[in-house]
């Protein structure tokens, strides 16, 4: 292969790489080598120009955007990455294992966004720690903006085009559904889906004396999935 037709490909597989970025991970390692030192000049430029820490062995897309102003981090914990096309705008904190997948936008306000490790967040969904007041004597670009936060815990899975509002904590090993709208906070465990996001279920349950079995919740009902 000639080194034009080389130089090619490459840009083509950072493309690749870019809107599916958990092929990084399994990159033969002549390929490793080259994508090791593209990601290494992105990050380091992203570390000069923002407020953002990132791990060992993260993959960011340059075709992600992430703003982090002196207070307002982005922080990326080992393993994980965000695909191209996201918009990410501080405080925002990643565990390990985290996947950001393309055209996600995320805006921390001023009280954050806390994603634990091995969370899933599918393309095109979007969380916003923050809200405008409604008063109706006043225009809303004059009100008041209020952030109380977002959690979301460990293995979480956020199906594609869903939406988060301020204020919510969605629990450990929940799964959200595509399309969904997330108003009121989420116990662990459940499966919720629709707009507004209401219970359909739990993940199943295994045998509870195997190795990382999950708790029997068949007897709960669709409400106790809701927290208050």
């Amino acid at each position: 292969m000639s080194d034009q037709n080389t130089e090619r490909y490459r840009q083509q597989h950072k493309l690749r790489l870019s809107y599916m970025p958990w092929l990084y991970a399994s990159l033969k390692p002549a390929h490793r080598s080259w994508a090791q030192a593209w990601q290494d000049e992105w990050q380091a430029y992203l570390v000069a120009m923002e407020t953002v820490v990132i791990g060992k062995n993260c993959f960011i897309a340059p075709e992600a955007r992430l703003f982090a102003e002196p207070g307002r981090a982005i922080v990326l914990g080992d393993n994980s990455y965000i695909a191209a096309d996201c918009v990410l705008h501080g405080p925002i904190t990643l565990g390990e294992g985290v996947s950001i997948n393309h055209h996600v936008s995320m805006d921390g306000g001023s009280k954050g966004i806390v994603i634990g490790d091995n969370t899933r967040i599918a393309a095109y969904s979007y969380a916003y720690a923050f809200n405008h007041g409604m008063d109706g004597d006043r225009l809303i670009s004059d009100q008041a903006v209020t952030s109380k936060g977002i959690q979301i815990g460990c293995d979480v899975w956020i199906g594609a085009n869903t939406g988060i509002v301020d204020g919510i904590t969605i629990g450990d090993h929940a799964v959200v559904g595509m399309g969904s709208i997330v108003t009121k906070s989420v116990t662990a465990y459940a499966k919720i889906a629709g707009n507004p996001a209401v219970p359909i279920g739990t993940r199943a349950a295994r045998d509870e004396t195997a190795p990382h079995s999950t708790p029997n919740l068949n007897n709960k009902t669709d409400q106790e999935f809701l927290a208050p």
